[in-house]
């Protein structure tokens, strides 16, 4: 299969952070990954991954030249908007059964309603077993719902805000129901019990994401477009790892970061703003020379190139009054470079410097990759921000650079083939910068 169809594929198969690791760090092993744990030290042309709690991995080619002179690094996230299962979620309420959640990241809650949705993620027992969940996303497995009013009888619903009209502890999922009042709650704790052994407390250290239900797929008559959840990142995470699993051995080291909790602000411990990188670059130097120095961790931050693998949104002709055309991103026209990201007067914005975009054009002008220069949105709509912002905190140069999408954050975002490919190219070339 090609890059397309194995990009379905990664989205359909891989929808939480700790699904696309483990399928990362599988893919990582057949081109020659090994863990920074399996190996006694380093040398150039090998190549490693550093994990962290099977949520955040960073792939490693080194090369020839001393790590402190700097790194090509691709930075990606892998977390996505969602419905979190709360620690005490089951409930029964005049004869239905609901599974209580908490959303995570930027949603508009009113499109999770009426939906099918799965269940994916663990939960672990207090003798140390990890039960794997997954229910919704099987052939023959049921689906969950968040129930929602019938129209007839919508009158008040109708006349709030978008932002008021479904509240977010009413985004509850709907497990069963049974005519018999107080006795539902008891027969789903069974039927989880005797399907995977979990009981009532177990839901204490568990992990679990509401996602939606079914497979990403090919949109529109010429197939040019691909629907799918949770795009944003993994449109960009999954070409940023296939850049670096295709990628030979370079002067500078590569690297091919992809991170969790960027969503609601990249913190915790996998999370961007985390030391999670630090420590991997001190976990791979440390394997280059027996003389470690913290000073070449610094360095080594501090003299790399970054892309900050992230979306952009894309123009939207059915709302246009919201975006400066001039400086948007289209579908179908290339990878998209974003030098500031941020709100309003760029607040919360990492700002490329010059010097680095020329070189980067140039580039993917002589590797003949198509790209495009945007922002978000009008500069007083709103705007967003990326990891980008913590990467330059350690001095290094990055940009934003990524893929457009229609209908960011919905349960179904739109991307267009051309320009993963694109995205893709631009990576690979990227790699090969000196």
């Amino acid at each position: 299969m090609g890059l397309i169809e194995n990009y379905i594929d990664f989205l359909s198969n891989c929808k939480t952070e700790r699904k696309c690791i483990t399928q990362i760090e599988k893919e990582a092993r057949s081109k020659g990954f090994a863990s920074i744990d399996e190996v006694k030290d380093l040398k150039a042309g090998d190549k490693v991954f550093v994990s962290k709690m099977g949520k955040s991995i960073a792939l490693f080619v080194i090369g020839k030249k001393d790590i402190a002179e700097g790194m090509n690094i691709l930075g990606a996230h892998l977390d996505s908007p969602r419905l979190d299962v709360k620690q005490n979620p089951v409930y029964e309420k005049e004869g239905i059964v609901y599974l209580n959640t908490h959303y995570y990241g930027g949603i508009k809650k009113y499109q999770w309603v009426a939906l099918p949705l799965a269940i994916h993620g663990v939960v672990c027992l207090v003798d140390g077993r990890k039960i794997d969940v997954n229910i919704g996303d099987e052939e023959g497995d049921p689906v969950f719902c968040v129930s929602d009013i019938l129209p007839h009888i919508a009158q008040e619903q109708m006349k709030k805000t978008a932002a008021e009209f479904i509240e977010g502890e009413k985004l509850d999922l709907v497990l069963g129901a049974y005519p018999e009042e107080n006795t539902g709650k008891d027969k789903i704790i069974a039927i989880l019990k005797d399907k995977y052994g979990i009981e009532e407390k177990d839901f204490a250290s568990s992990e679990l994401e509401v996602v939606p239900a079914g497979k990403a797929r090919e949109c529109g008559l010429d197939r040019s477009l691909i629907l799918g959840y949770g795009q944003d990142d993994r449109v960009c995470g999954y070409t940023s790892l296939e850049a670096i699993l295709d990628s030979k051995p370079a002067d500078r080291t590569l690297c091919c970061l992809l991170v969790d909790k960027e969503e609601i602000g990249s913190c915790g411990a996998t999370g961007m703003r985390s030391r999670f990188l630090d420590n991997a670059v001190a976990d791979v130097v440390s394997h280059l020379s027996k003389d470690y120095s913290e000073y070449s961790v610094r360095k080594a931050l501090e003299n790399s190139m970054m892309l900050s693998s992230d979306v952009n949104a894309a123009y939207d002709p059915l709302n246009s009054d919201l975006y400066d055309k001039q400086n948007s991103s289209f579908l179908g026209k290339g990878v998209v470079f974003n030098k500031y990201t941020g709100s309003r007067g760029k607040s919360g914005a990492s700002d490329a410097n010059p010097e680095f975009i020329a070189k980067l054009r140039g580039q993917l002008d002589e590797h003949k990759v198509v790209y495009q220069n945007a922002e978000m949105a009008k500069v007083d709509v709103g705007g967003g921000g990326t990891i980008a912002l913590y990467a330059a905190y350690y001095g290094m140069q990055v940009i934003d650079c990524g893929v457009s999408v229609l209908s960011m954050h919905a349960p179904w975002e739109i991307t267009s083939r051309f320009d993963i490919e694109q995205a893709y190219a631009a990576y690979k070339a990227f790699l090969l910068l000196k």
